[in-house]
């Protein structure tokens, strides 16, 4: 059975945009777009501190379900603050360049898909 998750800071995100935070399928878990964007709309102007942004609010959604687990001119603060949370085995991920997402001053945005053990 799929079912819609999101931490309480983010629950009206289903109703204002009208998707799931985090999708659960049972055996796998999609998570939408993460950004460093905050409940309110705003981001942080600092690329560091939006990218730390970014991997706790992904942080607090896997906690939701129960796991835990421009962007070219700012790459390396980026990979930095990235390897503050990932470890080895290394996941998969790519670096996509594009103009601008949904919310302005936003940086960066992560997509990962778990799978339950």
């Amino acid at each position: 059975m799929k079912r819609t998750m999101t931490t309480p800071e983010f629950a009206h995100y289903p109703g204002d945009w009208h998707l799931s935070p985090v999708l659960d399928t049972g055996e796998f878990v999609f998570f939408s777009g993460i950004t460093g964007t905050h409940p309110n709309l705003s981001v942080a102007a600092d690329p560091t501190a939006q990218f730390r942004d970014t991997f706790k609010f992904l942080r607090a959604n896997l906690r939701v379900t129960g796991l835990d687990v421009g962007l070219r001119r700012h790459l390396t603060a980026f990979v930095k603050v990235k390897d503050e949370f990932i470890s080895e085995p290394y996941p998969a991920w790519t670096a996509i360049g594009v103009t601008e997402l949904i919310t302005e001053g936003t940086l960066v945005e992560i997509r990962a898909v778990a799978k339950r053990t």
